[in-house]
Order: C-alpha cells, then sequence, then structure tokens
C-alpha cells in the first residue's frame, strides 16, 4: 500500500482549506490570508518537487469552489483468462481508463474510455471496486483521486489508431507486462481477476 508523504498530507490540507475559505469568505482580510495558506501550500508542494512554484500553484491551486477528488474509470475487460490492457505513450501498460467526463455518466465514460483507447466495444456491468489512488498507486498525487474500476463484458471491435495508446493486448496474469504504476498496479489487476472469476462480488470500497 503507497501512503502520501506526511508534507504532501499537510500541503492538501492547506489547499483545500485555502480553497474552501477562498469560495465561502467574505471579509476581504480573511480573503487575503485564504490566497497566503494556499501560496505556503503549493511552495511546499514546489519544495519537495522538480516542479516550479508556477507550475505547481497552476495545478495546485486552479480550482475554485469546495474541493472535492477526482474520479478516474478503470476497465476490466476480459477474454479467457487474459485482461486486456493497453500501452500508454511511455511504452508501460495500464487498464483502459481516464478522467471522468461532466456530462456522461461513469458507465458511459467506461464504455468510451474503453472505445477510445482499444477499438473495442464493451458493456459496463459491474463496479469492482473504489478505490483512494494514493493508497494504491505511486507516486504520490497532490490531488484526492477515487479510482472506479468497472467489470466490463467485451461486444466487439478492434484496436484503432489513437492520439492517446500505443497498442491494446491480452494478458495472462503470470505474463503482465511492465505496468503504468501510477495508473494500475499488478494488485489492483489481480484484484479485476479475482472479481472476474467470483461468483457473486461485493464492491470494494478502499
Amino acid at each position: 500500500m503507497k501512503n502520501r508523504p506526511q508534507w504532501l498530507k499537510w500541503a492538501i490540507e492547506l489547499q483545500a482549506l485555502a480553497q474552501a475559505g477562498l469560495e465561502y469568505g467574505h471579509d476581504k482580510y480573511d480573503l487575503e490570508r485564504y490566497a497566503r495558506i494556499r501560496d505556503i501550500a503549493a511552495d511546499i508542494a514546489a519544495r519537495h518537487t522538480d516542479l516550479s512554484f508556477d507550475r505547481v500553484k497552476d495545478l495546485f491551486c486552479g480550482e475554485t469552489g469546495y474541493q472535492t477528488p477526482k474520479l478516474d474509470t478503470r476497465a476490466a475487460v476480459f477474454q479467457g483468462e487474459k485482461i486486456l490492457l493497453v500501452q500508454e505513450s511511455d511504452g508501460r501498460w495500464s487498464l483502459p481508463g481516464g478522467w471522468a467526463d461532466v456530462d456522461i455518466s461513469l458507465r458511459e465514460n467506461t464504455v468510451k474510455e474503453v472505445r477510445e483507447e482499444a477499438g473495442l466495444d464493451v458493456t459496463a456491468d459491474l463496479v469492482i471496486a473504489l478505490q483512494d489512488r494514493n493508497r494504491h498507486n505511486s507516486p504520490p498525487s497532490a490531488y484526492g483521486i477515487c479510482k472506479v474500476f468497472v467489470l466490463c463484458s467485451l461486444i466487439g471491435g478492434t484496436f484503432q489508431p489513437n492520439l492517446e495508446t500505443l497498442s491494446s493486448g491480452w494478458f495472462a496474469l503470470d505474463e503482465l507486462p511492465e505496468l503504468s504504476v501510477d495508473r494500475t498496479s499488478e494488485d489492483q489487476v489481480k484484484m479485476c481477476f479475482d472479481a472476474y472469476h467470483a461468483q457473486t462480488w461485493t464492491t470494494l470500497l478502499e
């Protein structure tokens, strides 16, 4: 299990408190203080990474309103005893998926990502797990991210060249390629196999 370092926990908490204060505060002096707290959070993150303060502030402090986790959907599609993986631009592999779009449902987003990244048509059938990304993937992220793993059924299709992935393939659990562990870990792939083989499955909340 991957845990966020303490400095990142503090930076995330400070950022979230400052963002809420900037959204709901009214006193001009309080707003000034909240803005300063958010700058401190960005500075903490910048000093522990290779990113500049301005880059961290752009990534870390660009949202408004009450801060909530982002959603990342990941599809588990099987063909016999093999699972579908897509090859990312860096050459490593992951379950097809990505950020949930705001204008479609999680089910629709899961189906869309498989079509876009692997060229396959699927149905999204069962939520395998909801996971806190920083408890299961590395390196740690400055964002709160909830990963949604969905068991899918293959309908048809073939891989199509696209802007997001280099190729796709089917892999047995004992022959997995190098994984893009920030997106998909070996334990997460194993969890998907367990759900696929289960007579009944209860969604995991982790």
